[in-house]
């Protein structure tokens, strides 16, 4: 069945666009009727060529006084490496005044290209994952608690407060690939953020049933949980068009294995664009037609995820959330009644 609440959201690629425009795509998705938007953390693009990696935080304040409605967040920042869990907190916490109860954060355990270039060491995933799970314990209690005295494996405080943070809790969402994180967002999170483009069967034999189990075992209710996908969509009338702007995002069809410990925007691209356009577009939900479109996106749905948020490869967003807000939002709403 159809999730109840379903909310319909943008993707602002940080990669892709500069400050500016972000705050103006930020803008125009919440006129477009767009219930959501998220940005992507990074240091480095994935690609070199007419890449951007502007400041998330900078952008998502900047926004923040742009817009009205929309709640805006993060998909995915890394509270391990760049960022001391610490300066996360605050972060969120001074976003989530001048935004009250409009901001969420996603967090996840990083990837090469934007932690390498200022860490000297990039571990393994077994360690990635135990820096993760700490960070998010030292999150909640700086939210939440005054003087924080934290004494973990990597990270520690003293005395520490965060004095401005909003009284509406802001929302944290644990990015999964695999069952250890997803029973991380069960366990700790508001919610988990998973990508699309991937085998069914990950979604609803791995991730979902862990996130569950691990919140009923943390004696919480698995059905307030918020599944977050981000869906991989190029949609157009005109089909090849549809098909090209695929290529913009390559990278994407890297396998987890293949980018995971690439630190080189450049190295990033070559190993990109040696894909054929047909194996990158195999990640993405390319459409001509609404109505095929949104039957690509139904099974999800079905699924249980309540928050799909668009992420469109092609270099004309503006175009894209019309053709969007106009012609896939409205069926998706009547779908989900």
């Amino acid at each position: 069945m159809p999730s109840r609440g379903l909310r319909l959201g943008y993707k602002l690629s940080a990669e892709q666009f500069g400050p500016t425009e972000l705050v103006e795509l930020a803008v125009a998705a919440e006129e477009r009727g767009f219930d959501t938007a998220a940005i992507s953390d990074r240091l480095q693009p994935f690609r070199h060529s007419g890449g951007h990696a502007p400041f998330s935080f900078a952008v998502l304040a900047a926004a923040c006084e742009r817009t009205r409605r929309i709640a805006l967040g993060t998909s995915v920042v890394t509270p391990t490496f760049r960022y001391h869990p610490g300066v996360v907190a605050q972060a969120m916490g001074t976003l989530g005044c001048l935004a009250p109860g409009r901001v969420w954060l996603g967090v996840g355990t990083g990837e090469a290209v934007n932690e390498v270039p200022l860490t000297l060491r990039w571990p393994d995933s077994k360690e990635r994952y135990a820096r993760l799970k700490e960070a998010v314990e030292l999150i909640r209690r700086l939210w939440s608690e005054q003087r924080v005295t934290f004494d973990g494996v990597f990270y520690h405080t003293r005395n520490a407060t965060i004095y401005d943070r909003p009284a509406t809790p802001i929302p944290l969402y644990v990015a999964a690939s695999g069952p250890s994180a997803a029973r991380l967002a069960g366990r700790v999170g508001d919610g988990l953020i998973c990508t699309s483009g991937k085998s069914m069967a990950l979604y609803a034999e791995t991730l979902i049933p862990n996130a569950r189990a691990a919140a009923q075992q943390a004696s919480r209710d698995p059905d307030v949980l918020e599944l977050t996908i981000e869906m991989k969509v190029s949609f157009h009338p005109d089909g090849r068009l549809a098909l090209a702007d695929t290529r913009n995002w390559a990278e994407l069809a890297l396998s987890a294995e293949e980018k995971m410990d690439v630190d080189d925007p450049m190295e990033m691209e070559r190993l990109a664009d040696a894909l054929s356009t047909e194996t990158v577009a195999s990640r993405w939900i390319v459409s001509a037609d609404a109505d095929e479109h949104v039957e690509r996106i139904r099974p999800y749905i079905d699924l249980g995820f309540r928050h799909l948020i668009f992420h469109a490869p092609g270099p004309d967003q503006a175009g894209f959330l019309k053709l969007y807000s106009e012609n896939v939002l409205p069926r998706l709403r009547r779908l989900a009644g």
